[in-house]
């Protein structure tokens, strides 16, 4: 193996899909860093069917020293959107144009290729068509959507009018800031305009975050939702609902609290790990509602450190403190003096001393993901269930990151059972001198 870099600039993508078989770049050392080009994530690889996946991630990055049962601690920098503009919207499958899923199996109606070729051949909602008969290819319509540009700081976005998208629409790749090396059609090429004059604050995070798989698993489909979408599929990537769940690496996250100043700690299923990224969005409410969001290119900036023997099942993300529910905030100096006060009031020699952190737990839909969450909690720590929801429900919150089924459990976790679980430090380091 090559000698392990210190720090690793990333600009090249895979098809669409998370291949454990397939070579990782690097090795990057432990504690090294990772500097990604990043392309935009949903509907640029959705008009594009030769990729496999609703996404262009990046090639998985071999950590040093990750094994399987291990973890990966991932701090996020700095994440610089560079997209000028963007499109996006609530989307419809086209029927005839897809084998059981338009994100994954893209075929031509008129000559059967599967995941073919595309080329562009002006602009609207026709524009993708087929290199091998130049049908109408596109597997997803817009239903309502929008063309947003930013300003040069980052700070929000507008949604422009027909003009003004369909002038963008025109030089897609120079607008989005498209990498090189990326295969996509840019989204903006259809030009939507139905929302018009719509100023959105940005908050970039990263929608797609995470470890490669153990099992080639489509990079949308990396989570308990979307994933389900494989079982008895009738295409090549088709799973069990066991081996969805053995596998996978939940590292579809769509959750904007995965931004700059945030960690995410996450499982090793394959050898050095395969850390990857995408997707990152210029904003998001709870939920991600419409299916879809602002997707920009952007420059991401990560530390990783190795986290030896963890045995995680899912991600672990420590938000930062602005993005914790008021209930799951650190408790300050004089909220502590007074809960201490209160209990020798009661006999109570002493209170639990508390650092908050968030699971995550993803399902076919949010009360399956809930489930998985709170089960993931429990396994962590060997407690209880039904204690993990009485923590999640009196110091914490249960969070929807993606509609239809992901989902963070967040409470105020005792240090013990932090440091019985090895996260001790990384979860006190993470939140410094507000611990």
């Amino acid at each position: 193996m090559k000698k392990a870099v210190d720090t690793l600039f990333v600009n090249t993508f895979t098809d669409g899909v998370l291949d454990p078989a397939k070579p990782m770049l690097g090795p990057v050392r432990d504690g090294g860093y990772i500097v990604a080009n990043t392309a935009p994530g949903c509907w640029g690889p959705m008009i594009t069917p030769g990729l496999k996946g609703g996404h262009e991630v990046t090639t998985p990055i071999f950590v040093e020293g990750a094994e399987v049962g291990d973890a990966i601690v991932i701090k996020i920098k700095s994440i610089q959107v560079t997209s000028i503009a963007t499109a996006s919207g609530n989307d419809k499958p086209v029927e005839g144009r897809f084998l059981g899923d338009p994100f994954v199996a893209g075929k031509c109606a008129s000559c059967g290729t599967l995941n073919p070729a595309t080329v562009l051949e002006g602009i609207g909602q026709e524009a993708v068509r087929c290199a091998q008969c130049g049908a109408d290819m596109t597997p997803f319509h817009f239903t309502n959507a929008y063309t947003m540009t930013f300003d040069g700081d980052s700070q929000v976005g507008v949604t422009v009018p027909k003009e003004a998208a369909e002038r963008i629409a025109r030089d897609g790749h120079h607008y989005m800031q498209i990498p090189d090396s990326s295969v996509q059609n840019p989204i903006v090429t259809f030009a939507p305009h139905d929302l018009v004059g719509v100023v959105a604050r940005m908050r970039p995070f990263i929608g797609q975050l995470g470890t490669t798989p153990s099992k080639a698993i489509p990079d949308s489909h990396n989570a308990g939702d979307f994933g389900s979408f494989l079982i008895g599929a009738p295409h090549a990537y088709a799973v069990t609902q066991e081996e969805l769940d053995e596998h996978r690496t939940d590292g579809h996250l769509d959750n904007s609290r995965v931004r700059a100043g945030a960690t995410i700690i996450c499982p090793v299923k394959v050898p050095g790990g395969g850390v990857y990224l995408g997707d990152v969005h210029a904003m998001q409410g709870d939920g991600e509602i419409a299916g879809h969001t602002a997707d920009v290119s952007a420059i991401v900036h990560l530390q990783v450190q190795v986290l030896k023997n963890a045995q995680l099942e899912g991600p672990i993300l420590l938000p930062n403190v602005d993005d914790l529910p008021y209930t799951a905030k650190p408790l300050s100096a004089a909220e502590k003096r007074t809960a201490k006060a209160l209990a020798a009031e009661w006999g109570l020699p002493e209170i639990e001393t508390t650092l908050p952190l968030s699971v995550v737990g993803s399902g076919a839909n949010l009360n399956t993901a809930t489930d998985n969450g709170l089960a993931r909690a429990a396994k962590l720590f060997d407690v209880t269930v039904p204690e993990i929801m009485n923590r999640a429900t009196i110091s914490g919150s249960i969070e929807i990151a993606r509609h239809p089924g992901v989902v963070t459990v967040t409470f105020q976790a005792p240090k013990h059972y932090l440091k019985k679980a090895k996260l001790l430090n990384i979860v006190q380091a993470h939140y410094g001198e507000e611990a």
